[in-house]
């Protein structure tokens, strides 16, 4: 396109940054994310959203968190598949705190975790060693009436201690006594501190 002297579009580029993400090629994707800004053209979500897969498809975690952090910047409104391909960022990245307030952002954002999302925060939950934590997002897909599949089966049985006879069961009988919602303690992680800080000043969304 530019040999012919044609200028590529938004489309094009974001065709281009879906190309690399399907080839696992992070650093070309970030590339071209760039290139766009510098034509003065503004990446919409398909763009990010190809961004952020590559970056978790190259376990860059912190990269991916940034581009969404650009996406509430520039306006737009992350999507269940940007915030999704972010939780397995960090879950590659064996990152269980962000990965769990992304999750809890989520829903404050008014959209419904899929089967992909909660299965990318036990992952990450388990690899993190926080078999509690993973028993509640368990029980938050049954009371989404999400449907368990084989990775989130296997994720729970794999590792929660056998001492926990209550597991899965009485974790669900619980909250529905105490009729709570299970919310991470993500005070501290990146997300949660910049959310706090949003809130008394006013400002944009967080940056990384």
């Amino acid at each position: 396109m530019w040999e012919a002297k044609l200028d590529p579009d938004v489309i094009s580029y974001s065709a281009g940054i879906s190309a690399c993400e399907k080839g696992e090629q992070w650093q070309p994707a970030l590339a071209l994310l760039s290139e766009t800004r510098e034509a003065k053209l503004d990446p919409n979500v398909i763009s990010y959203n190809a961004g952020i897969s590559a970056c978790e498809k190259g376990e860059q975690w912190q990269r991916a968190l940034a581009l969404l952090s650009e996406m509430w910047e520039a306006k737009l409104d992350p999507d269940v598949i940007s915030y999704s391909a972010g939780i397995s960022a960090c879950e590659k990245g064996e990152q269980w705190q962000p990965a769990l307030a992304l999750l809890s952002e989520m829903r404050e954002a008014k959209l419904d975790p899929n089967v992909i999302s909660y299965n990318a925060g036990i992952s990450a939950c388990e690899k993190g060693e926080q078999w509690q934590r993973a028993l509640a997002l368990l029980s938050e897909m049954r009371e989404a009436k999400l449907e368990l599949d084989v990775i989130s089966y296997n994720v729970g049985r794999s590792w929660i201690p056998t001492s926990s006879a209550t597991a899965l069961g009485s974790a669900r009988a619980r909250r529905a006594s105490s009729g709570s919602r299970w919310i991470p303690t993500s005070s501290a992680t990146t997300l949660g501190s910049a959310r706090a800080r949003r809130a008394s000043s006013g400002s944009g969304r967080l940056r990384c």
